[in-house]
């Protein structure tokens, strides 16, 4: 059997996070009753000449920036003509041979280390409208079309065909996710659509130089969607060629219940768009003062930022890494370390306790009932000894559950630590009497029992004995009562 390598290429469709459309003032509001967003510019009426949105262009030239690509001094937006029900005007706004911005890169991690995936070009574009072919679980008769998309500004991202497996396709979009996030232009939530991606996948015999043949796969609605549809295509194709088949050049959709791909229709290749220039705008023309200015707003990205976590707060890769691929999850950790300069502590309570029980709830950081400041003063009172680390997670499940700070928590429940040595001694006694047993195995040196019996006082105590006090007093009254 011959040896495959696998060629991916990416698309992915960004909805920009501006108020209104691309070319006209409508809102881009999700989820409006349909067709209440729409207007005579953007269904394509008679006589309606389209005005450029300033935001789109420079949250798109600040995307480029962010991506290493090189942002042209002119584009030009061109008309993509195709006919579907969806797009009122038969033509859709984009831009073809000179885009807005190309030759940049994104590197990501993979499994022999980091490596840059070259991105293409970077284009602006308006969406299409969306068709509904049934409402909820009622299928209906025909189909309707819901314009409210129509117009919305999308920045299409073009990766070279360098990705070779789903592994890689996965940390490419989950990267480029993480960058677009923290560059606020855009929410990317591929549940509302405002992240789409399309993939080309062909297969070659290793050592070959030319490409094969690629498919172009659509569908795929979640990053989950996108590793399982490549894996596929990746298998389909190389049987194919194995049985002697030849791969035609098409467009794939993904089925989710089957987990396999289905031809949808022979590939478009550019010119069955009959691109032309946009008669109706002029050619976009940025000067360079303005690239600067939008230069100077980005942001730390999150490759530099998870490497001055590693430096600055001594976290691990891995640590790293989560904490700083969501923004707000890095400005969360970052807010409690000032507050509380412990990154270690901090790591551990916001990537187990906290981000545990988001998780668990399906929310996200923003949404977090316990503040950063409030993290900080409940790992204040661990320190202090107000309360033991064990009692310190009864309290955060409940300054979870109910916003409380740990404080009022802790004077509503009585958890305030025992730190009376005379009390805990007593404890200590009691139990030392209740188990003879363990203290003959302490005496042959088996350890297990010395943490038999810190359970034990810490059973008598409901756990709120301090736990180093009752190892040491444990310790002192096994070591007088073996001389004895």
């Amino acid at each position: 059997m011959k040896e495959y390598e696998t060629i991916i290429g990416l698309e992915v469709h960004v909805q920009l996070k501006t108020k209104s459309k691309l070319f006209c003032g409508c809102s881009t509001e999700f989820g409006a009753l349909p067709n209440t967003h729409a207007c005579p510019v953007c269904t394509g009426m008679p006589g309606i000449l389209p005005v450029l949105n300033k935001k789109a262009v420079e949250y798109g030239i600040k995307s480029a920036l962010a991506l290493n690509c090189e942002v042209a001094s002119c584009s030009i937006f061109a008309r993509k003509n195709y006919f579907y029900p969806d797009l009122p005007k038969n033509y859709q706004i984009s831009q073809y041979e000179e885009p807005l911005a190309k030759n940049g890169y994104l590197e990501i991690g993979t499994n022999s280390g980091r490596r840059k995936v070259g991105i293409t070009r970077i284009n602006l574009e308006e969406d299409a409208g969306k068709l509904l072919h049934d409402i909820g679980s009622r299928e209906i008769d025909g189909s309707l079309v819901d314009f409210n998309r129509c117009g919305v500004p999308l920045l299409e991202i073009v990766s070279s065909p360098e990705i070779n497996n789903h592994e890689e396709a996965y940390s490419y979009l989950t990267t480029l996710k993480s960058v677009l996030k923290y560059l606020e232009v855009s929410d990317c939530d591929m549940e509302k659509g405002s992240l789409r991606c399309d993939a080309n996948v062909s297969v070659r015999i290793v050592g070959e130089k030319e490409l094969g043949v690629k498919a172009e796969v659509k569908n795929m609605n979640s990053f989950r969607a996108i590793q399982k549809a490549l894996q596929y295509e990746v298998k389909r194709q190389i049987k194919a060629l194995e049985s002697g088949e030849r791969i035609v050049q098409e467009t794939r959709l993904w089925d989710e219940k089957r987990e396999s791909t289905y031809p949808m229709r022979s590939k478009e290749e550019a010119h069955d768009y009959r691109y032309f220039p946009e008669p109706d705008l002029l050619p976009l023309v940025v000067d360079k003062r303005w690239i600067e200015e939008i230069r100077n707003t980005i942001p730390e990205l999150p490759d530099r930022r998870r490497e001055r976590f590693i430096r600055e707060y001594g976290l691990s890769e891995y640590d790293a890494g989560v904490l700083t691929a969501e923004k707000p999850l890095a400005d969360y950790f970052e807010q409690v370390v000032r507050l509380y300069d412990n990154a270690k502590a901090v790591t551990n309570w916001v990537m187990v306790e906290l981000l545990g029980r988001l998780n668990a709830a399906n929310r996200e950081i923003e949404e977090s009932p316990v503040s950063p400041g409030q993290l900080a003063e409940l790992l204040k009172l661990i320190e202090k000894g107000t309360i033991s680390g064990k009692i310190a997670k009864t309290v955060f499940d409940e300054m979870f559950n109910t916003g409380k700070n740990p404080q009022i928590i802790i004077k509503e429940k009585k958890l305030v630590q025992i730190t009376d040595e005379k009390e805990i001694e007593k404890m200590v006694e009691e139990v030392l009497k209740e188990n003879p047993g363990a203290i003959e195995e302490y005496r042959k040196g088996k350890q297990k029992a010395l943490g038999h019996l810190v359970g034990q006082v810490m059973k008598k105590t409901q756990g709120k004995a301090n736990p180093q006090l009752v190892n040491r007093i444990l310790k002192e009254k096994l070591a007088s009562s073996s001389t004895t």
